[in-house]
């Protein structure tokens, strides 16, 4: 699919009339959020698939965002990216919870964890382990807590 088309795909009825979706109001929906998230493409018509990782990282954020959610579920955000789009991502998700939305993170980034987090819950084997604050949490709290040590 095409980057409009993934971008717009969780909001059709908002870009057509009559069940006819149409495509200039598709493109520039997602014209303003490939300049928001800096994706770089060619044009709203490329195929997602020819993105680097990063970008296709951000498309996917960008069709959450596109669906005005109030709470974004994101796993393992920052997978397998270059370290530039990691910290546009890191500021995406940061902007997302100062502007009110609630972002649940799931990350085995410790870093990842401490930095972008108000709270951290642990699990471990489908339970909860431990919840430390940021302002409390450290790697070793963390590690602890996934070994199964809570003292």
């Amino acid at each position: 699919m095409t980057i409009s088309e993934n971008v717009t795909m969780s909001k059709l009825g908002s870009f057509g009339r009559f069940g006819i979706v149409l495509p200039g109001l598709q493109n520039k929906n997602t014209g303003r959020w490939i300049e928001k998230l800096q994706i770089k493409c060619q044009s709203p018509l490329q195929k997602a698939q020819e993105l680097s990782g990063g970008n296709q990282q951000k498309l996917v954020l960008a069709k959450s965002l596109a669906a005005d959610c109030k709470i974004l579920i994101v796993d393992e955000p920052t997978r397998g990216i270059d370290v530039g789009a990691k910290t546009e991502i890191h500021s995406l998700i940061d902007e997302l919870a100062g502007s009110g939305k609630a972002v649940l993170l799931i990350s085995s980034e410790l870093p990842e964890l401490i930095n972008l987090s108000t709270n951290i819950i642990v699990f471990r084997q489908g339970r909860i382990t431990g919840s430390l604050s940021r302002e409390k949490a450290s790697q070793e709290k963390v590690l602890r807590l996934m070994a199964g040590i809570n003292n």
